[in-house]
């Protein structure tokens, strides 16, 4: 089959692999129906994520048909259209009924999902199956986006405790932060304040249901924040970027009392947590445990109650992946979605 191999920082590559097989009953091997590049595949790209002198296969976020499984399976059966939660995990132990999939005692990641078949440990526990077979096309980008960078956005919103009536910030206009627009106003959300310099994502971030669009950074933007929500500052900040600056930014933003809520993969991201301490701000999330949202999201995807796959603006065959990341790390596409 045909996979993406990052051979080096900034050069992808689309290369000839062995087909995966099953390796244990519990496997389910998956045709990829489509794919995508997500930010954080920018990181090593970038050469930013630690040790890359081998090439290896890179992507984490795929939807597809169940070609085939193993003996013990029996949630999916060849024929099924699947979303993938971008990790592994077996959905029964002790840190998954507390809802952490992401920590699961048997979980882990895949070897590659920009390709054209992915091997899927822990299939039972795994693997969402979308009722009625393979969907409409046009339904396929908001399905894929529930295999990572839509519940990732929602996990923001949760983590930072988004209820009915809340004032929301959301740090970052990438794909993650749109997503995050789109998820607190799902979760009751009066005010959501996204912060944007980008003429492309500012519309996205009003369809999601955006109420204003603040442009400065700093103080100067924080400032602003507190202008649009009574003076105070929002209730729940939702960091979707992972540098230092952006956390900075979501904490200077936050009212005291409030949540920042973050999912940016952290990057040069210390902080003195001194004077969150005098304001009462808190800190939560982490890598989204997408496992655990996919029930209560997914039908809101199939009654078209939201629609997250707005945030593909660049649609390629695999064959142009290299092109997907080029476009992605020069900003000038938001998300890359790829068929095979």
């Amino acid at each position: 089959m045909r996979a993406t191999i990052l051979t080096s920082p900034g050069t992808i590559e689309l290369q000839t692999v062995p087909d995966p097989q099953l390796t244990a009953d519990s496997d389910a091997v998956v045709r990829v129906v489509a794919s995508c590049i997500c930010g954080s595949d920018l990181w090593p790209y970038r050469g930013l994520d630690g040790d890359q002198s081998e090439p290896r296969r890179i992507g984490h976020e795929f939807v597809g048909v169940v070609e085939q499984v193993g003996s013990a399976v029996g949630s999916v059966q060849p024929g099924d259209f699947v979303i993938a939660p971008f990790l592994y995990s077996d959905n029964t132990c002790a840190l998954c009924e507390r809802g952490v999939h992401t920590s699961c005692v048997n979980g882990g990641g895949y070897e590659g999902c920009q390709c054209e078949l992915v091997r899927v440990p822990q299939a039972d526990g795994t693997l969402v199956r979308v009722p009625g077979g393979e969907p409409d096309e046009a339904l396929v980008p908001h399905l894929l986006t529930l295999s990572d960078v839509f519940p990732t956005g929602h996990h923001a919103a949760v983590s930072a405790g988004v209820r009915s009536g809340s004032t929301v910030a959301v740090v970052g206009d990438g794909a993650v932060g749109l997503s995050a627009i789109l998820a607190a106003k799902r979760l009751g959300a009066s005010t959501v304040v996204a912060m944007s310099r980008h003429a492309e994502r500012q519309e996205i971030a009003r369809a999601f249901g955006a109420d204003a669009i603040v442009e400065t950074r700093g103080k100067e933007g924080a400032a602003e924040v507190r202008e649009i929500t009574g003076g105070i500052g929002a209730d729940a900040v939702l960091e979707c970027v992972g540098t230092g600056d952006s956390l900075k930014q979501a904490f200077m933003s936050t009212r005291p009392g409030g949540m920042v809520g973050y999912v940016g993969l952290p990057h040069d991201a210390a902080f003195d947590p001194r004077g969150n301490f005098y304001r009462n701000i808190g800190l939560a999330g982490g890598v989204a445990p997408v496992r655990r949202y996919l029930d209560e999201l997914l039908p809101d995807v199939l009654d078209s109650v939201i629609e997250p796959g707005r945030v593909f603006d660049l649609m390629l065959d695999l064959d142009e992946v290299a092109d997907g990341y080029r476009a992605m790390d020069e900003r000038r596409a938001t998300k890359v979605l790829l068929t095979p």
